[in-house]
């Protein structure tokens, strides 16, 4: 019965996950922690600065390989006009402030428009994410959950808002 009601609970309700490389710093580092709640986005849809887990789109992954699940920044939600240029994100003509980045990006995207039940999803090291300037709008369908606490490393327990 615990087998099930664990597995029931990893499933439906939070993960642990961990984080592999260094496209979310200086927010993530890697080998923290976190946990990964499942149910909210089943009520309220992602905002813009949720940090979510997801399943890449197909096309990213090579056939016979793993899947292996992504953690990135929510930027543009469904019906936003994203543009980065000059080392700025511009959502609908207005900039983004985003003091959690590394470093600000220095590439040219856009601008585009997010199509329904889409998101772009961007790291917050900018510079060296393979995210959505480099593959394009992520499904909603795709998302597993958002990342709400790091429990590891010691020193950096605590809420990711």
């Amino acid at each position: 019965m615990s087998l099930i009601l664990a597995f029931g609970i990893r499933q439906f309700v939070a993960e642990a996950r961990f984080i592999p490389s260094g496209s979310m710093e200086p927010t993530l580092q890697i080998d923290d922690r976190l946990v990964v709640e499942k149910i909210s986005y089943h009520f309220n849809p992602p905002e813009r600065g949720d940090i979510i887990v997801f399943w890449p789109p197909e096309e990213l992954t090579l056939p016979g390989t793993r899947r292996d699940a992504y953690i990135k920044r929510v930027v543009g939600l469904p019906g936003d006009t994203v543009e980065i240029t000059e080392g700025t994100v511009f959502i609908d003509g207005q900039a983004l402030n985003e003091s959690y980045i590394m470093a600000p990006p220095d590439y040219q995207w856009g601008p585009e428009v997010v199509p329904a039940e889409s998101y772009l999803v961007l790291g917050d090291n900018r510079n060296q994410s393979y995210d959505g300037h480099a593959w394009g709008f992520l499904p909603k369908e795709n998302i597993i959950g958002r990342a709400v606490v790091r429990f590891w490393p010691p020193d950096r327990i605590g809420g990711l808002d």
